[in-house]
């Protein structure tokens, strides 16, 4: 995918607002970000080469995004995969997060190839495998095997694309 002029200068001065904000992000070549994203690694995030990021995309997670992956917009990968914290008789506004204890975050990983559809929601802690593709408005909690394409809430598997 080639993106125009303005599309990379947009995505530089996105891509320079998160490092000036000082989030442990990389960006590999070729990444395009689209409008109204909320990037945030909150240990370490890093992506891939030839990366494409729609408009309101929300990436708050410790993880990687590998190369080749196309993210509709409105797509969130977030949240936190245990939320026994909440057992406590705690309110949910003072429990335990992912930034005052590191134990709770867990590594999500979208492999190379992978297309997120339009409004899917990956949390934390999942792989998405390699060529795999989500379908739009689909909730993955679960992990992914590689060239499937899943949907659903929760996700499940709808087909393999190799066959």
């Amino acid at each position: 995918m080639r993106f125009s002029r303005t599309q990379r200068a947009l995505s530089f001065f996105r891509k320079l607002k998160i490092w000036l904000l000082r989030s442990p992000v990389r960006f590999g070549n070729n990444v395009y970000i689209g409008k109204g994203c909320s990037i945030n690694g909150i240990y370490d995030l890093s992506f891939g080469d030839n990366v494409y990021i729609g408009k309101n995309v929300t990436i708050e997670v410790e993880g990687e995004i590998g190369s080749g992956v196309l993210i509709a917009n409105n797509v969130g990968i977030v949240g936190k995969r245990d939320h026994n914290v909440f057992n406590n008789n705690t309110p949910a506004f003072f429990a335990e997060g992912v930034r005052e204890n590191r134990s709770l975050s867990y590594k999500t990983v979208v492999e190379d190839g992978c297309w997120i559809g339009f409004g899917a929601v990956v949390m934390s802690g999942v792989r998405v495998g390699k060529n795999s593709i989500v379908a739009a408005g689909s909730v993955v909690t679960r992990d992914v095997l590689p060239d499937s394409v899943v949907g659903g809430n929760p996700a499940r598997v709808i087909s393999n694309r190799l066959l």
